[in-house]
């Protein structure tokens, strides 16, 4: 891939980030995008076939920007099931607000449209990748709660990091960012580690 056609692609991604955020996901569509960049609907169409694809991506880019493989660097190469468990907490907690403007644009224009159902559902999928590595890693340890099965701890640990429950616990109940890590950590402790 050339350097330009980099460039453009990137642009593309940052304009549609903005976008999200700006607008919580309304007139986010490709000629809002080629707008927004300043190049023809059709050269927006030649990076991304489809809106889903840009939608996808634009998450995907974020992270990157973000640079989530430094930051999830803790948890996974954390000595301990335990230990990964707390890090992805605190990593997630820290993230989100981070996050929060294109998740919840993501969010609330997943029932009405299938692109950013398709965006969502693969970043979900993603945390979810996250959540089952630590439940697996206690399972192998011997040290998951005998009352779970992988695959019951990995949904409720998914579950329990859920966007809408930060939503709840940060917005609705006012907990700052410390205390949510702090709680949460306890939670999935209490409730994913044996002993």
């Amino acid at each position: 891939m050339s350097s330009e056609v980099k460039e453009t692609r990137a642009r593309i991604l940052k304009a549609t980030v903005f976008m999200l955020e700006k607008h919580q996901g309304r007139g986010v569509r490709m000629n809002d995008i080629a707008n927004q960049t300043g190049i023809s609907r059709q050269a927006v169409y030649l990076h991304f076939p489809s809106r889903t694809e840009l939608l996808i991506e634009a998450t995907r880019f974020l992270d990157e920007q973000l640079d989530l493989d430094a930051r999830l660097a803790p948890s996974r190469t954390a000595k301990t099931g335990m230990a990964r468990l707390d890090f992805y907490i605190e990593f997630w907690g820290n993230y989100i607000p981070e996050i929060y403007g294109v998740a919840s644009a993501i969010l609330q224009m997943q029932d009405n449209d299938k692109a950013a159902a398709a965006a969502w559902q693969d970043r979900m999928l993603a945390l979810r990748d996250g959540c089952h590595a630590i439940i697996d890693a206690l399972h192998k340890e011997g040290n998951l709660a005998g009352e779970w099965t992988p695959k019951q701890a990995t949904d409720a640990f998914w579950s329990m990091l859920s966007i809408r429950n930060w939503e709840n616990l940060t917005q609705e109940c006012g907990w700052s960012k410390k205390q949510y890590i702090h709680y949460m950590q306890l939670l999935a402790r209490r409730s994913f580690v044996k002993g």
